[in-house]
């Protein structure tokens, strides 16, 4: 053979070779990029997540009930306290003057008690005197009256004098306990948390108590506080165990039961949440008030799930990937190809069945294929499958990109459904 008809057999087996690799370039450009997943079988763990607030389970404010300056401090931040136990104390000055004016005053009134008494026998002796001179006719009938009701009018007069006596007495009794007020001392046994008063300040009680201090019972058994939105409170059961962690310890993972879940909603920027009270142990005192807690409640709990992507339960073929697909199986195998999905029963997202009903694409000698299912629990990533014809191995289409312009493919792919 010539080198001329080398060369032209050459060329021509060149230009075969690119028109066949220009052809299958355009088929693949033209087929519908997918996303895919396999699926497989683990351990799903169904979980609501919240934030909360450690505090004590019990805490009390110290105020003062009488005005003043404070003297003196015996007690400070992170101060163990007992019951009774003196932790302040308010100038006594003037509550100290105020319980000698009152004793004073008592001593008055016993004397005045005392005067009235001798007035009231000296009345009732000129009375008595008085009734045998008018027996005598000695004495106009009205001077005894006067006498009579002299009489009378101290006897009211020694009574009179006996509640003033009363009444000081109050008083001072009253300036007693004033007094005694001005030693602050702890209602119970606890921490001091917080003290919000220093030597020299003064503090004014007049239709509200001034919080001097703020005592913890026992932080050894604390608990949290948390805000459960109303779409997860339903999930959430008392006695449940729950697992926490706070920002102090990133590392370590606390215990805790849920106490009580509380029927007062709580709502924020229209969002409805509900106060799920949960007890923890703190033997070590790790956990401080105020610190804030992750918590995870977990409600279900399944070992060995066959489970699906949640990608794929939301993927919904676009109208353009069925019509492509459509053609491409008129074109290419022959088989009539799947309906365009109108959004009820096609994807994932929208079934209009069941909540527990749903549809995935898979994979099938490379084509897709419709599966309906029905699921169990989730974690928020993945979902467990409980029947439907899927088996660990399948692979689903979680996502499906078209590519820019192009005619339907000459081989691509059908669509079937089951």
């Amino acid at each position: 053979m010539t080198p001329r008809r080398l060369l032209v057999l050459a060329l021509v087996v060149l230009a075969a070779a690119l028109g066949v690799w220009r052809f299958r370039a355009a088929r693949d450009r033209a087929r519908p990029q997918l996303e895919t997943a396999t699926l497989d079988r683990a351990h799903i763990v169904a979980k609501v997540t919240a934030t909360g607030t450690l505090s004590a389970i019990v805490t009390v404010q110290v105020g003062t009930q009488v005005s003043g300056t404070i003297q003196a401090l015996f007690a400070d931040w992170n101060t163990p306290v007992k019951k009774g136990q003196r932790i302040a104390k308010i100038d006594p000055a003037l509550f100290e003057a105020a319980v000698e004016q009152a004793r004073a005053n008592l001593v008055a009134a016993e004397g005045n008690l005392q005067k009235s008494i001798a007035q009231a026998v000296d009345a009732k002796r000129q009375r008595d005197r008085n009734r045998l001179l008018v027996d005598q006719k000695l004495i106009a009938q009205a001077d005894y009256d006067t006498s009579d009701a002299n009489a009378a009018a101290a006897v009211a007069q020694v009574e009179a004098s006996r509640g003033a006596v009363e009444q000081a007495r109050a008083a001072l009794d009253q300036a007693n306990v004033n007094l005694a007020y001005t030693n602050i001392v702890s209602p119970t046994n606890g921490v001091i948390i917080s003290r919000n008063v220093d030597v020299g300040q003064t503090v004014a009680a007049s239709l509200q108590a001034p919080v001097l201090f703020v005592i913890a019972e026992d932080l050894a058994k604390m608990q949290i506080d948390t805000s459960v939105a109303e779409s997860d409170v339903g999930r959430i059961r008392p006695a449940m165990k729950v697992t926490f962690t706070v920002d102090a310890y990133p590392a370590e993972v606390f215990q805790g039961t849920v106490r009580q879940i509380r029927y007062a909603p709580q709502t924020v920027q229209n969002v409805v949440t509900y106060d799920a009270v949960i007890d923890v142990a703190n033997a070590d005192q790790k956990l401080l008030p105020g610190m804030t807690a992750n918590v995870v409640f977990v409600y279900a709990d399944k070992e060995d799930a066959l489970r699906v992507p949640n990608a794929a339960l939301r993927f919904r073929p676009p109208p353009a990937f069925l019509a492509r697909a459509k053609a491409g199986a008129q074109a290419g195998s022959g088989r009539p190809a799947a309906p365009p999905s109108n959004g009820k029963d096609g994807g994932g997202a929208g079934t209009g069945g069941p909540p527990d009903r749903r549809t995935v694409w898979v994979l099938r000698a490379g084509e897709p294929v419709a599966v309906r299912i029905r699921t169990g629990i989730s974690d928020g990533t993945y979902t467990e499958v409980v029947a439907g014809e899927l088996a660990a191995g399948d692979v689903v289409i979680t996502d499906a990109a078209l590519p820019a312009g192009g005619g339907p493919p000459q081989g691509g792919m059908g669509l079937r459904r089951l």
